[in-house]
């Protein structure tokens, strides 16, 4: 099992959070002060313009613009939630459990918004998608509280359990255990995490949601103005650690004391085990900088994303969807033939864009262009490899299998603006701005590699502009000139060129 860690930095405004699995980064997360809008979030609000032909309405959660709520997101229990929203908003209804609450029909599957929901009336929503560039929020009527093992909802009765939990017999057990514990009025769906949990963690869990319920029941006023914020989703630390936190976890390192002390209550009421992995980072050394996170954001997030065989991606962004271009590169060639080159790039590339997709948080469509593969045999490895890597993703998805031109398409739930980190500098010849030097410097070690791999050339010599030049011979036994003495076994003499543009260097080569 690979092993995972949490490298938390707190700033005074924000809170970054790296979740890297062996070394390397998966997951970039930000929490800011200032924002007041996240999915899980539910408010108590006004229901605005009703569209007939949309069958939607918007709805004013404080966003700059109002957030979109459609008829299939009313949820069938929709005529209940109202009636007890009414009668609890009046103080007529001081039971939240719903044990003896009686519940209305459920609207009509494929009714009309109009039948259902007036301008003005009010409405519990929650968001379920954030704002995202023009677009306001989007909304559901169908509210859910999660939880570490499962998720609550009210107004429902069903038990449903995580698809990625595929024994049977697991899932008839969980069923079998929610079903005995389960309060009358409430559904279920158990998360991934639930496997093989016994009933007393469950049954701690399902308390705390409902503890929840009953708080957002309290916090429903008579009079005050709309739009309120009754329920906060966890924080973004709580959420992430309820979410991602599973046996590989070796390491959750924070740079906060307060936050140290915070996560590990946290974690002293979801999972007790594991506070022992919880420290506090003291050293003068910038925490991201410790673990390598600062330069993996710097190698991960440009249009070029470099793999250690010498292949690379291309991504590109429109309004619409992402494209991804596998490019095999210079890469040293070791397979018996061009097919086989082709189906290693290919299962190289799958694991990298699985990577991409999560780190970037990239969702709507994305269309991957691998490279071409004429037998059918690998077009179903390379389909079953990028299943088996993005099986990992917790965010829902959907994989089509490789066209004959060797294009995949991939949907990807969007819930967030795409984490989007600049990865260019200011040029020091003042020429705007250039690559940062790190993905230079993966640009030489590629074709480093290459030359190397020929084993044809005695002597190798690189010329570079003196910044770049210091940047690879700074620290005695730590620069990338010693690196690459040690790694190849040969040393490449390195010469700063004043006359070289900052991005510009050449190698000369001596043939044997």
């Amino acid at each position: 099992m690979k092993k995972s860690e949490l490298i938390i930095r707190s700033n005074s405004n924000d809170i970054d959070f790296a979740l890297l699995k062996d070394g390397k980064l998966i997951e970039l997360h930000k929490e800011e002060e200032s924002k007041n809008i996240a999915v899980g979030d539910i408010f108590l609000t006004k229901v605005g313009k009703v569209l007939t032909g949309l069958n939607a309405s918007f709805v004013n959660v404080g966003a700059k613009k109002d957030g979109f709520l459609h008829y299939h997101d009313l949820g069938p229990q929709l005529r209940s939630m109202q009636k007890f929203l009414k009668l609890v908003s009046a103080g007529k209804l001081k039971d939240y459990s719903l044990k003896d609450f009686p519940f209305e029909k459920d609207i009509n599957k494929d009714g009309v918004i109009t039948e259902v929901v007036k301008p003005g009336q009010n409405i519990l929503v929650q968001i379920v998608k954030e704002p995202i560039s023009t677009k306001g929020p989007r909304l559901s009527a169908e509210l859910s509280i999660a939880g570490r093992y499962m998720v609550l909802m009210p107004f429902s009765d069903r038990v449903s359990v995580s698809q990625k939990i595929t024994d049977n017999k697991e899932k008839t057990r969980l069923k079998r255990l929610v079903k005995s514990i389960k309060p009358k009025g409430f559904g279920i769906i158990l998360r991934t995490v639930a496997k093989d949990k016994k009933v007393a963690e469950l049954d701690k869990d399902l308390q705390n949601s409902l503890k929840q319920w009953e708080n957002l029941c309290k916090a429903l006023p008579q009079n005050t103005k709309l739009p309120l914020k009754v329920l906060s989703e966890v924080n973004r630390t709580s959420s992430i650690l309820r979410d991602v936190l599973n046996e590989s976890f070796v390491g959750i390192h924070v740079n906060d004391e307060t936050l140290y002390e915070e996560i590990k209550a946290y974690l002293n009421q979801i999972a007790p085990d594991k506070t022992s992995i919880v420290k506090l980072y003291q050293s003068k050394v910038p925490i991201f900088q410790k673990f390598g996170v600062d330069r993996q954001i710097k190698t991960s997030f440009g249009k070029t994303v470099s793999m250690s065989t010498g292949a690379y991606l291309i991504i590109e962004h429109t309004e619409a969807l992402h494209v991804i271009d596998v490019n095999s590169g210079n890469r040293s060639n070791k397979a018996k033939t061009q097919q086989d080159t082709a189906l290693q790039v290919n299962l190289i590339a799958a694991s990298e864009v699985a990577r991409q997709l999560q780190l970037r948080d990239m969702g709507g469509i994305i269309v991957v262009d691998f490279i071409d593969m004429h037998s059918a045999e690998d077009r179903k490895k390379l389909f079953e490899h990028l299943k088996e890597e993005m099986s990992f993703d917790r965010t829902k998805h959907k994989i089509l299998p490789p066209s004959r031109f060797g294009l995949v398409q991939i949907t990807r739930q969007r819930v967030r603006e795409e984490v989007n980190i600049k990865t260019r500098e200011v040029d020091p010849n003042k020429n705007g701005e250039v690559e940062a030097p790190i993905l230079l410097i993966d640009k030489i070690e590629r074709e480093l590699n290459t030359l190397i791999g020929k084993d044809l050339y005695k002597d190798i010599t690189l010329h570079a502009h003196p910044f770049i030049v210091a940047y690879l011979t700074k620290g005695i036994f730590s620069s990338y000139q010693i690196k690459w003495f040690w790694r190849y076994k040969k040393w490449i003499k390195i010469i700063p060129r004043d006359a070289f543009q900052y991005l510009k260097y050449h190698f000369d080569l001596t043939k044997k």
